[in-house]
Formats: C-alpha cells, structure tokens, sequence
C-alpha cells in the first residue's frame, strides 16, 4: 500500500496558466521526490492598465512517501 501525501503550492507566471503550473511543479520537485499529480485548485490573474500581467495558480501537489 501507498502513502500519498498533499502539499499546496502556489506559483505564477508572466505568459499562462500552463507556464505557472509548469514552474510550479519544477521547482517543488527539486526539495519534493516521487510527485504523482497536481491539481489545479484555483487560477487568478493580476491587472495592470487594463492588462492581464501576471498568471497565478494554486497547486495541490501529491507525492508519495517512502
């Protein structure tokens, strides 16, 4: 039997959802080993003069424990 455990990460980036997601899991997987999925919990952008300047999302990243 697995264990799985879920942390919360939250990443963003200047060109989209996909690129923040993507930032997000790399850089959990340096300190994180063995990551299964993640999940999309919520995606936020920032404004600026009218314009989409920054994406955010807030990952829940599972990963087993050995």
């Amino acid at each position: 039997m697995a264990i799985m455990k879920v942390i919360e990460v939250l990443s963003n980036s200047d060109t989209s959802w996909e690129d923040a997601t993507a930032k997000g899991i790399e850089r959990a997987s340096k300190s994180v080993k063995n990551i299964k999925s993640a999940f999309v919990q919520t995606q936020s952008v920032v404004v600026s003069d009218g314009k989409v300047s920054e994406y955010r999302v807030n990952l829940k990243i599972t990963f087993e424990v050995k």
